[in-house]
């Protein structure tokens, strides 16, 4: 190791005067820094209870995009971005480089971490690289929101031997990790408020077969509200003599287009149809879970709202029983990939694609057929070449196709027609790929909305499955604390590999062309900034050969970023 990547890794070099970042002025790319370039700023103090941090690398989000995109629009910006504008960047590596003397028994110069950039304070939001200056400067501080938030201490230290590349691609990589650990409960809300609605009409025949809930309405556990909308006689009664029991408030709610005035968590629909779940769904809490009852396919296919699916983690789940329980515990939701099962992609050639592809195969219990769909052939190609031979290694058969060309999808999905999949992670934002996806569902098949589909936006699923097939319909936002400490542990241990998503990089200055090229789609994988590096435009891989060979000659079968060539780059690029 060269004396200069030494003395940057120990992070005890005199600091600069200034401070150089890309503040965002307001909505749209002309409002990205001053002339298309980084501003020059004061250096940042510190006081005794602040860390002084130097950002060593910092990958660039599809999130960045939408900030730009929205400006102050986006829910995740409060303030007047033209009197004080926003530093985007929340996927990093960072060294300390200056402690307040406070916090002088707990850190020290050289300590290196990444950072969840979901910061709470007293529940309000201070997301790193929204609220809080972020990764594309040169330094920045860290005050005791981050230190001392609603979640503890937002900061998730690194090994001195793990990448700068490697640490800051833990965070979307967490995201992905996060998408397959999710749980969802598998009865009513103890405590919540849960609404079971009838149909207008009541017949004897309905009370001679009733219904009932035969878990999660009794001592152990059981909402704390009730509110029932025109229920059979017999299931009515009782259900107000166990709320009057367990000592549950109950209400009558005649009117279904305008109640309740708070939001719910349980909806239960004993005689779904299209209209009513369309009209009930709104008012769902985040969490919340519709169930559906019911023995017949419903008449049409139900406007979904996935964006909520996704954001808010609604679910419907369902059952041919009349028993409400068991639309909650016959098939708890899955979250993890089926073992030995058949799983598609779509849309699987994107940075984050990538990853779910990557991990899918790198991690135990690997499906035994993947289908990765994508638009673009040189993404597809690319995906074929990094992860094919190794799918094939570990005995998965790996199957890449592209829907524009419609003769060979059609041929090559059609072998999936009848059995369908087990597993579908939909990576595209398009309500019609959503809605077309979930018709390839099998038979207690899961689909995760992974792609961040705005709330509102709904697709058109036949709900139908979800009582009849046993199929669920999840999806995923964002990471804990603790998904990114098992992506760094995962990362640390060679279990998973951030570095094999990297596509290209630059210097502080190639920001702006590194966020157009997220906005573009040019790569099929991700762009880290290293904001400390000498002058270097927006480089990929492949074009290291020419640019930098020493560094080209380090990477793995010359497509993919190592520790060692990272450090014959920054041996070269460092000033």
């Amino acid at each position: 190791m060269t004396d200069k990547l030494m003395d940057f890794r120990r992070g005890d070099a005199a600091l600069p005067q200034r401070n150089l970042l890309w503040p965002l002025y307001g909505a749209g790319f002309d409002n990205l820094g001053l002339a298309s370039q980084p501003i020059d700023a004061a250096m940042p103090s510190y006081g005794p209870d602040e860390l002084l941090v130097r950002h060593d690398a910092c990958g660039l989000c599809f999130s960045d995009i939408k900030i730009i995109s929205l400006g102050e629009q986006h829910p995740r910006i409060y303030r007047d971005l033209s009197a004080n504008p926003a530093t985007l960047g929340h996927e990093i590596a960072m060294t300390v480089v200056g402690v307040g003397e406070n916090l002088a028994d707990r850190y020290q110069v050289g300590d290196r971490f990444t950072i969840q950039a979901d910061v709470f304070v007293d529940g309000v939001g201070y997301a790193y690289g929204y609220e809080i200056q972020g990764g594309l400067s040169l330094y920045n501080v860290i005050d005791q929101r981050v230190l001392n938030g609603d979640g503890g201490n937002y900061l998730i230290p690194v090994q001195p031997s793990t990448g700068y590349v490697e640490s800051a691609l833990t965070e979307p990589w967490a995201c992905v990790t996060a998408a397959y650990g999710l749980s969802y409960r598998t009865a009513l809300k103890p405590g919540g408020t849960a609404w079971i609605i009838g149909a207008r009409t009541d017949s004897p025949s309905e009370d001679c077969q009733s219904f009932t809930i035969s878990a999660g309405l009794d001592q152990r556990s059981h909402p704390a509200r009730l509110l029932l909308s025109h229920l059979p006689a017999a299931f009515d009664a009782w259900l107000r003599e166990r709320a009057a029991a367990l000592g549950i408030e109950v209400l009558e709610v005649d009117d279904l287009a305008h109640s309740p005035a708070t939001p719910v968590d349980d909806i239960v629909l004993l005689h779904p149809n299209p209209e009513l779940v369309e009209l009930v769904s709104p008012h769902l809490a985040d969490f919340g879970v519709v169930a559906l009852l019911g023995q017949e396919p419903l008449s049409r296919k139900v406007n979904v709202d996935v964006g909520r699916v996704h954001y808010n983690r609604w679910v419907y789940v369902g059952t041919q029983s009349r028993d409400v329980a068991r639309a909650y515990a016959d098939t708890p939701v899955r979250s993890a990939l089926k073992p030995g099962g058949r799983a598609l992609f779509v849309g699987a050639g994107g940075p984050m694609g990538r990853m779910h592809v990557q991990r899918a195969i790198e991690v135990a219990g690997a499906p035994a057929v993947m289908v990765c769909s994508d638009v673009s052939d040189l993404r597809l190609n690319d995906l074929r070449e990094s992860y094919a031979a190794e799918a094939a290694a570990k005995g998965i058969e790996f199957v890449c196709l592209n829907p524009m060309d419609k003769e060979a999808y059609a041929a090559g999905m059609a072998r999936f027609r009848e059995a369908g999949f087990d597993d579908i992670i939909v990576l595209a934002p398009v309500p019609a790929v959503i809605a077309d996806a979930a018709g390839w569902l099998a038979p207690r098949g899961v689909m995760n909305v992974f792609a961040g589909v705005a709330r509102g936006v709904t697709a058109q699923l036949d709900l139908s499955d979800v009582m009849l097939k046993d199929v669920r319909v999840i999806g995923h936002s964002a990471s804990t604390i603790d998904d990114l400490r098992l992506m760094l542990h995962q990362a640390e241990s060679g279990e998973l590999s951030p570095n094999r998503s990297l596509a290209a990089v630059g210097s502080l200055s190639a920001a702006k062309d590194g966020l157009v090229a997220v906005r573009d789609t040019v790569f099929p994988g991700k762009v880290v900034i290293f904001p400390h590096i000498k002058e270097l435009p927006l480089t990929s891989l492949p074009e290291l050969a020419d640019t930098l060979p020493s560094v080209y000659a380090l990477l793995k079968d010359g497509r993919e970023w190592t520790v060692e060539a990272e450090a014959e780059f920054l041996r070269i690029m460092l000033p």
